[in-house]
């Protein structure tokens, strides 16, 4: 059945922080399907959370890095591979940050399924695109160094 035919259809939402220091982009390497995989940090956006506070949280819960987002990236669509069940795959809608690093908490607990956050280079990370969680991973980093940069107040929270 289709959204279309009664079902109602809702994507995951989800917030990405692309922090970049020394030429180096901020990972989280983490377990995920049965496998070990790159991603920065992110998740899903929390009932009644603005989209610029979850990214910060995000980073925080995933890296132990408090950041500063500094831009809005862009808007993601993407909808992962069927399953082997044959039911379709979730569909994506990702808001992606630059954000600058303020400080780091070693000591902090990392979210469930992250094993450890890690700085690569870009070509480190272009290297690896066969860990990538999704495909989403090295296009928001390639439209960051592309120059991608939109300002925050794009973005509203209307309550």
């Amino acid at each position: 059945m289709t959204y279309r035919q009664g079902r109602f259809w809702q994507p995951d939402v989800t917030v990405a922080t692309v922090v970049v220091d020394g030429g180096r982009v901020l990972c989280v390497e983490e377990r995920s399907g049965g496998r070990l995989v790159l991603n920065q940090p992110a998740g899903h956006l929390e009932p009644d959370e603005d989209l610029v506070d979850a990214a910060v949280r995000e980073t925080l819960e995933e890296s132990g890095w408090t950041v500063e987002p500094t831009a809005f990236i862009g808007a993601y669509q993407w909808t992962s591979p069927t399953l082997p069940d044959g039911s379709p795959g979730r569909h994506y809608l990702r808001f992606a940050f630059a954000a600058r690093p303020l400080s780091h908490d070693p000591a902090r607990e990392l979210d469930e399924g992250i094993v450890r956050a890690l700085w690569l280079t870009p070509a480190e990370l272009q290297a690896e695109a066969a860990r990538h969680r999704s495909p989403l991973v090295w296009q928001v980093v390639a439209d960051h160094l592309a120059g991608s940069r939109q300002p925050l107040s794009l973005l509203r929270s209307v309550r």
